[in-house]
């Protein structure tokens, strides 16, 4: 690829992230055109069912969708004949009817005045598993979802041993404006006001700040912006074009890439102090942008075109060791952009051009052997769930930009989003919640 004359430069910075082409019309995928890799046997699966009950239907509907999009479970959907006895007296469960229904699990929820019995009894036993009771907020509350969500995960833990990611949200841009949704795709919310452009969301460590650019007075600053809606402009960006963020696994630092007429380098600032802003890469012609952190914080993976098409590199946090990434087969594949590490630190996410489409890949950071994931459609802007065994990524494959999500151990794919066209995407850690456990049994 031949690089544009050095005036041009910034606009090149921009294209990679806000290039925009005609959407062809493409077949849902489900899972066709998704290449994995791992061999599924379907069956392997623990098999749960929700008992039904009096009462709190809203968050039992919550509770069984949380369960159904974390993969790891055959729910059990009890037949209309079966529903009413499936509980003893209305209390205890029936063992004998779920076990012939091929239940190994039974998840119960129960009001218990203004607070929730959690149960998980192990069908095959007829035992209880585990038992919280949980004060929830009430429905009309903001945080009445995301409590729920944070039960889900614990009914997942409880079962695998691994918390689930239901409580967790997403960031994306649509029309440069920036919104927020939760894991399940409800709670679809604007974060940005009217009028106001802003590009390369991201989130903190810890769910409590998000960083943005901002686009105003032919200047990009990258904004941080705490859970109250207190703003800051983070220090070094208050001149020239400054995009995509990323804060490191402690929330104490921000990298981001700066570009101006000497190309496009990436810089590194103190987020808490808000200053001393840190030059990571050097050289001129070349840019270098979309910075993120391994899950150890010792590494930056990046990319850059200082070999031509834009490919994926890493460095040490002091910017030493610079080198390529992901391997690419020049002329059978092209750029690659927007990589993403992955929570577990094993591999990072990225797309690449293949047959003038982007698609999603994944490189294994041991090894560098890269993998590709998807072939239906434009796919790009891939970002980890928290359980870093689902990504969220864009795709055109129902007929525009919408968000999907994709579980790497099955295969499963769905549809996340149903809006105007969706750019740049970005997936939080789990949130965490106020103490909400009055009694916990084993």
């Amino acid at each position: 690829m031949s690089l544009p004359p050095r005036a041009a430069r910034p606009g090149l910075v921009l294209s990679l992230l806000l290039v925009t082409t005609a959407l062809a019309a493409q077949d849902p995928v489900i899972p066709d055109g998704v290449r994995i890799g791992i061999e599924y046997r379907p069956g392997v699966r623990p098999a749960v069912v929700l008992l039904p009950g009096n009462g709190i239907d809203s968050i039992r509907e919550i509770v069984a969708r949380d369960l159904d999009f974390s993969d790891r479970f055959d729910l059990v959907h009890l037949p209309a004949d079966a529903a009413a006895g499936a509980s003893l007296g209305g209390v205890t469960p029936n063992h004998a009817l779920l076990r012939t229904l091929g239940a190994d699990f039974a998840v119960e929820l129960r009001p218990d005045g203004s607070k929730v019995i959690v149960r998980v009894h192990e069908v095959a036993t007829g035992a209880p598993r585990r038992e919280q009771t949980v004060q929830l907020p009430a429905p009309f509350d903001l945080g009445f979802r995301m409590a729920v969500h944070r039960v889900s995960d614990e009914i997942v833990r409880w079962i695998t041993g691994t918390a689930g990611y239901a409580a967790s949200q997403l960031l994306f841009i649509v029309d440069r404006r920036l919104y927020r949704v939760d894991s399940d795709g409800a709670g679809f919310t604007t974060l940005s006001p009217a009028g106001e452009e802003v590009l390369s969301p991201t989130w903190s460590p810890d769910g409590g700040r998000i960083a943005f650019t901002r686009f105003g007075a032919g200047v990009g600053a990258v904004i941080v912006q705490g859970g109250a809606g207190a703003r800051s402009v983070l220090a070094g960006t208050t001149t020239a074009l400054n995009i995509t963020p990323a804060f490191s696994p402690d929330g104490k630092l921000v990298a981001y890439a700066h570009a101006n007429e000497e190309g496009t380098h990436i810089f590194i600032a103190d987020a808490v102090q808000n200053c001393c802003p840190q030059r990571l890469t050097a050289g001129r012609y070349a840019d270098n942008l979309s910075p993120t952190f391994s899950p150890d914080g010792r590494r930056v993976a990046f990319v850059s075109t200082r070999a031509g098409p834009p490919q994926i590199y890493v460095m040490g946090l002091d910017g030493t060791e610079q080198e390529l990434l992901a391997p690419f087969d020049y002329g059978v594949t092209g750029s690659s952009n927007a990589p993403e590490w992955s929570p577990d630190g094993a591999t990072v996410a990225f797309h690449r051009d293949v047959n003038r489409a982007p698609q999603i890949f994944v490189v294994d950071v041991a090894s560098r052997r890269v993998r590709q994931l998807s072939s239906a459609g434009r796919n790009e802007d891939p970002t980890w769930a928290p359980d870093g065994r689902h990504l969220a990524f864009v795709s055109n494959r129902s007929g525009r930009r919408q968000l999907w999500v994709i579980d790497m151990v099955t295969g499963r794919i769905r549809q996340l989003t149903f809006v105007g066209d969706v750019r740049l995407p970005a997936w939080s850690r789990r949130m965490a919640g106020p103490a909400s456990l009055v009694h916990s049994a084993p």
